[in-house]
């Protein structure tokens, strides 16, 4: 199943996703570049960092068994990752809302915009 999850009720998500001693996946999907430039701190759930255009190749670097929330910068990149994820059998994946620019300007205003 692929959900959609705001920057401000992220918490909300992780608490549900994280109550069965399953830590969940923030995978951002952005280039190196960008997670230079702004990144989520991981307090809660495991960051993992994989650029879109790598996830067919390192797709075994992901277990389907835990819940993941797809980030990029607004939106678009990882909700296609998302969906890349559920067509593959993947069956608890959701798509950050808005990307890292709605996370700094919702969630966590010390996350810098660009």
């Amino acid at each position: 199943m692929l959900s959609q999850v705001l920057p401000a009720q992220f918490n909300q998500w992780l608490a549900t996703h994280a109550a069965n001693g399953i830590t969940p996946v923030v995978l951002d999907v952005r280039e190196p570049w960008e997670i230079a430039q702004a990144s989520v701190k991981p307090e809660g759930f495991e960051l993992r960092c994989i650029p879109m255009h790598e996830i067919p190749a390192r797709l075994e670097e992901l277990d389907p068994d835990h819940p993941i929330a797809c980030l990029c910068h607004h939106g678009a990149r990882s909700m296609s990752v998302a969906s890349f994820l559920v067509n593959r059998g993947f069956e608890n994946v959701s798509n950050i809302t808005g990307g890292i620019d709605a996370w700094s300007l919702s969630a966590d205003p010390s996350v810098p915009r660009y």
